[in-house]
């Protein structure tokens, strides 16, 4: 088994900022596309910049999108999150499409929050001394003691009627009320 994973940085599961309880911030910053403008390894870069990018940052008016030529490279992708991460994906002999996802994936990424080590599935800012709750929490003390199966545990609680009882009630009742009442004539008689 590998021990790899004891390098990562360690931390909780978190939205960066609180985003998204309020209003969605995107958290790329700045993307660079740099590429080679004769290399057969950089076609799908020029494909891209030339059909895809001015729509993406006409959609993403809040991420800043250099493009730079290099010559005789090969074409690199590098990202610049609000967090101050930076992350790269090297583009050789990729193709318009999947250029076009990876920068899908930087846009909706918040840096190298994916290779982090949890400590913990779960994280609250505020916790409770009384521990996290479960179903079990507010559970009758008779359960602990009760031999299962059980009869009586295992039956349908029906606490009220539902709509469609209600109305039929409604419905019984208003026509036993018609059927009992001499002075209104039976629908029958119309």
């Amino acid at each position: 088994m590998s021990n790899s994973h004891l390098f990562l940085k360690s931390g909780f599961p978190r939205a960066p900022l609180q985003n998204g309880i309020g209003r969605y911030v995107c958290q790329l910053q700045r993307i660079t596309l740099k590429y080679c403008k004769t290399s057969g390894s950089s076609k799908g870069m020029r494909e891209f910049l030339e059909h895809e990018l001015v729509d993406f940052s006409r959609s993403n008016p809040g991420v800043v999108v250099y493009v730079k030529p290099r010559r005789h490279r090969t074409a690199v992708m590098s990202a610049e999150f609000l967090n101050g991460e930076r992350t790269w994906i090297n583009c050789r002999n990729n193709t318009r499409d999947e250029i076009s996802k990876w920068v899908q994936v930087l846009k909706q990424s918040n840096g190298r929050a994916e290779e982090m080590r949890l400590r913990k599935h779960w994280h609250t800012d505020l916790p409770s001394v009384q521990g996290a709750w479960t179903p079990f929490t507010h559970l009758h003390p008779t359960a602990n003691v009760t031999e299962f199966p059980c009869k009586e545990l295992s039956q349908l609680k029906v606490d009220e009627p539902s709509a469609t009882e209600k109305l039929l009630e409604l419905y019984l009742a208003q026509r036993n009320k018609s059927t009992n009442d001499p002075a209104t004539p039976p629908e029958d008689a119309k």
